[in-house]
């Protein structure tokens, strides 16, 4: 195996979207202008519970409330860089009476200030990171009742930005269920290799056998590092970590629970029901059984679905990962010849296959082919929907925007797949009041809503407006009448013109509203059918001349490498306030992964709070991929306006043959065949392995040499 270190060398809003759906149902954004929410959990009470990736928990009274609360702010100690966060949430089963609410996010190893800054390590080599699993109780009105109490930390030992901290998901049995990814590199075949200079242990930084420090560069055949860590129950001697694992523990305590398989005692492994896992994200409970569905993000070519059936057995489950991915081996580990890979495939019945996986490169369902990342999992226990949705799995795919419906087979088991949803980019699915499913929208901050108004078709509201801006006193000639019913139903109209929240200023489809005090106001119309059916729709009026961001630097011209320390500066200015100060001014940077040039995803990088200029190290990441910076600001009476750069990366071409021409190299793991070009980003680091042995027209050959 060769590591090539790339350089210069050659508020409930309706909304008939364009996703597409099955006929009669509508999408409702519930709950929007959320920084970066990853999951949502419904109470018994009505009151809904959501976690923002940078540490905030939030808290509305129901599905109608406009106004959050945030119950506690853990940003100080959340890591959020990159996919890195406060990604799981819980409520305890028995919330009625033991109101707490259970938290698993991502910490630092240092202060961070969520970014990973070069030295210690950049990109290229990352910065520790490690998880934590706590929970708080809170009372009625969702005050906290004393302080956020831990049941675990320190046991993850996450050297890379993403395949963090995962879910967490209740079982029937009342059994805490906990999830977490391997924290190893993306970019190339991780065992242990890479580290930081300015660290403690610039190589092995976790500390993995084989020691002393480097051991795993020389040796990987004995290396025990980096996605390795996944099959640390199979490495008796030290401590095991809870990377690329499910763990079942109990919700007081966070100890074991008693009737979990035991497997070693006092190291901590007696948490552990399944491992083997690379990035398990979500997990859900199967209803009416004691069974596990783990959604686990592959690497280059495959997702995977896979089953706990029962967590008390005696068996632990491995899933296999990194030494098996998919349909079979992993040729990026299995070519590394890396002895926890070679004795778990010489190990008969040890490897546990997925129960559903699918390529990367195939089209699901009318879901169209590109990355793939399995991003969220929930089981239809019934309610308004269609009844063939009962029993179904809901499953997200946060790269493809698409969410299937596993739809249940003659023997009740879900395995007919069908799209039930494009267009939605959801990192999180979750069954709520009256058995909807609700989606968790990450870069547009919101949670939706998929309804079913039954067999009527529900009308469109489209909201039209002669103007969205200008200074006050500002009168607006509205326009609904683009708004439309499927089945030719007379619909009736409702306005909120005043931004109050309330459809009660106007039943004209084409009302004027004069606003005489500068703000921004939203605006919405409602319209309904005879049937029941409803829509949405709005519109934001700024009554004030909106600011104007600029971002004088960088230019969108220039060109980054991996690790690159890139300046960027920018300034604000309004026609009331003029120049608007730093605290007035806030950044995003995003990288846009993309399988086409046309098909990309984004993942949130970093963001910066009242500030007119900082910097940040440039990813590492695989290409095609470019970084989006975006700057916004806020006047005096809030009206913003954002500037947005797209900053794309240096590439360079890589060559790559084999003699004789024919054979098989895995680089970045995906295998092609010689000769072969690849395209990489300046200063990435990418692996590059050769299966031994290889046959070709009927000829055998060994590898011998780079």
């Amino acid at each position: 195996m060769v590591v090539v270190g790339v350089g210069v060398m050659g508020g409930g809003s309706y909304r008939a979207e364009a996703a597409i759906f099955p006929s009669g149902f509508v999408t409702q954004n519930v709950f929007t202008g959320l920084d970066l929410p990853t999951q949502v959990r419904f109470a018994p009470d009505g009151r809904v519970f959501i976690a923002e990736k940078n540490g905030r928990l939030l808290e509305f009274d129901s599905i109608t409330d406009t106004s959050a609360k945030v119950v506690i702010d853990r940003s100080s100690a959340v890591y959020g860089w990159w996919d890195r966060g406060f990604l799981g949430l819980a409520l305890d089963p028995d919330f009625s009476t033991s109101p707490y609410v259970y938290m698993l996010y991502t910490t630092d190893v240092v202060p961070y200030g969520d970014a990973c800054p070069s030295p210690p390590g950049g990109n290229t080599d990352g910065c520790l990171a490690n998880g934590r699993l706590s929970r708080v109780k809170v009372d009625a009105g969702s005050n906290l009742v004393g302080s956020e109490e831990v049941l675990l930390e320190g046991n993850w030992c996450q050297q890379y930005p993403s395949h963090s901290i995962g879910s967490l998901q209740f079982g029937d049995d009342g059994a805490l269920y906990v999830s977490a990814g391997d924290g190893a590199s993306f970019t190339f075949a991780d065992w242990g290799q890479g580290g930081s200079a300015g660290s403690p242990t610039p190589e092995n930084p976790c500390g993995d056998p084989p020691l002393p420090v480097g051991g795993q560069q020389q040796s990987p055949p004995n290396a025990e590092g980096g996605a390795l860590r996944s099959q640390d129950l199979r490495t008796p001697g030290d401590p095991v970590s809870f990377d690329g694992t499910v763990l079942r523990v109990n919700k007081a305590t966070g100890a074991a629970m008693p009737d979990n398989p035991l497997i070693g005692g006092d190291s901590g492994d007696d948490r552990i029901i399944a491992y083997g896992l690379r990035n398990p994200f979500r997990i859900t409970a199967r209803p009416g059984t004691n069974e596990i569905w783990v959604g686990d993000v592959g690497w280059s070519i495959w997702e995977e679905i896979n089953r706990i059936t029962s967590p008390t057995d005696a068996t632990v489950e491995n899933f296999g990962w990194p030494c098996y991915e998919g349909a079979g081996r992993n040729s990026a580990y299995d070519g590394s010849d890396l002895a926890i890979c070679e004795n778990l495939y010489g190990d008969a019945g040890a490897h546990t296959a997925p129960l559903f996986s699918f390529r990367h490169s195939s089209t699901m369902a009318g879901c169209a082919p590109g990355t793939s990342s399995l991003s969220g999992l929930a089981f239809y226990e019934g309610g308004d929907y269609p009844a063939e949705y009962n029993g179904a799995l809901f499953i997200a795919d946060y790269s493809r925007q698409c969410i299937w419906a596993m739809m249940p087979g003659a023997d009740g088991e879900p395995s007919n797949l069908t799209l039930f949803a494009d267009s939605t980019p959801s990192v999180a699915l979750e069954i709520g009041p009256g058995g909807d499913l609700y989606s968790v929208d990450l870069l547009g901050g919101k949670v939706v809503r998929f309804r079913y108004p039954g067999a009527n078709d529900a009308p469109t509201a489209v909201v039209g407006a002669d103007r969205t801006a200008g200074q006050a006193p500002l009168t607006v000639a509205f326009d609904g009448t683009g708004s439309s019913d499927p089945d030719g139903d007379p619909m009736t109209y409702r306005w909120d013109l005043d931004g109050d929240g309330q459809y009660d200023d106007s039943t004209a489809v084409n009302p004027s509203f004069t606003y005489t005090t500068p703000g921004t106001y939203n605006v919405g119309l409602e319209v309904s059918d005879e049937w029941g059916g409803v829509d949405t729709d709005g519109v934001v009026i700024t009554a004030t001349t909106a600011p104007v961001a600029t971002i004088t630097s960088p230019s969108a011209s220039s060109k980054w490498k991996v690790d690159q320390q890139v300046t960027f500066v920018g300034t604000g200015n309004d026609a009331e306030d003029g120049a608007l100060p730093a605290g007035a001014m806030s950044w995003q940077l995003v990288i846009q992964h993309c399988s086409s040039p046309s098909s990309c995803h984004g993942h949130p990088l970093q963001q910066w709070t009242g500030v007119a200029s900082g910097s940040f190290v440039a990813p590492d990441h695989e290409y095609p991929s470019y970084l989006e910076l975006t700057l916004t600001v806020t006047d005096s009476v809030g009206a913003t306006g954002s500037s947005t750069i797209r900053l794309d990366p240096a590439t360079t071409v890589l060559s790559f043959t084999s003699t004789p021409a024919g054979l098989k190299l895995t680089v970045g793991g995906s295998e092609q065949v010689t000769p072969f070009t690849r395209t990489v980003i300046v200063g990435s680091q990418i692996s590059v392995q050769a299966a031994n042995p290889q046959t070709v027209n009927q000829r055998t050959y060994r590898f011998a040499s780079w």
